[in-house]
């Protein structure tokens, strides 16, 4: 990756006020907002005695990703390519490649970002513990910005113009909020709902990142649900993406 494409997309990047916004603030105001609800924090039963606003640290975590990953990333390269940025770039010494690579890391990075601000947030504002099992929690992190990442690189691929990366970014983006329980917290679901959202890539990552909160390892099995997706997301977008 050219170090100089990395500083020219983190330059773009900062003068995206709504990116700015909906990635790094929008997850934590909006716990901000659960968070002053009285009732979400009080300690429920059928949260396993967590409050609600305990079980809603995760959701933002993965909030960030999602909305960069499904949403800002594919209208982004979608937008070069239709401007023939990438055809032009193929021309020259800097291969398309580098400009997807610094985008992965722009918006992956941002994401990272925007997790950590939202357990900061929860841990001074709300008395959320932190992660009890850090080094899990970091991995399922770390594997579900990139799932995030690839299903975008997906979406790109599947694109041929702006407008169809938004109308499919949105047709992804409200079911992968469902299934990280953005509306409905993965521990209230019913239990066959909650074995099938486990199997999708923003279910698995946040058991993953729930049971890493709570103190257990995340579980070979909802990692190795993230890792199965990253595999063929990343595929699917090899075989799938055009240049031009």
């Amino acid at each position: 990756m050219s170090t100089a494409v990395l500083r020219t997309e983190i330059r773009l990047f900062r003068r995206e006020p709504g990116a700015i916004f909906w990635i790094l603030l929008f997850p934590t105001l909006l716990l901000v907002i659960l968070g002053s609800i009285p009732g979400f924090r009080e300690h429920q039963a059928d949260l396993g005695g967590l409050r609600t606003i305990d079980v809603y640290v995760p959701v933002a975590v993965l909030l960030g990703m999602i909305v960069g990953g499904l949403q800002s990333m594919p209208q982004t390269l979608t937008g070069y390519r239709e401007r023939g940025i990438l055809r032009r770039m193929a021309t020259t010494p800097v291969r398309p490649r580098a400009l997807l690579s610094a985008q992965m890391a722009v918006y992956g990075g941002s994401a990272l970002a925007s997790a950590l601000l939202a357990l900061a947030v929860g841990r001074l504002a709300f008395d959320v513990r932190l992660p009890r099992q850090p080094f899990g929690y970091g991995l399922a992190l770390v594997l579900a910005v990139l799932v995030a990442l690839a299903l975008g690189s997906v979406v790109s691929a599947l694109s041929r113009t702006t407008k169809i990366a938004g109308a499919i970014g949105s047709a992804v983006f409200f079911p992968s909020m469902f299934c990280a329980g953005v509306w409905l917290p993965v521990q209230s679901m019913p239990h066959l709902m909650g074995r099938i959202v486990g199997y999708t890539p923003f279910g698995a990552a946040a058991e993953a990142l729930n049971r890493a909160a709570a103190g257990h390892w995340p579980g070979w099995g909802h990692l190795g649900v993230l890792v199965v997706w990253i595999l063929l997301l990343t595929g699917a977008a090899s075989r799938w993406f055009r240049w031009e």
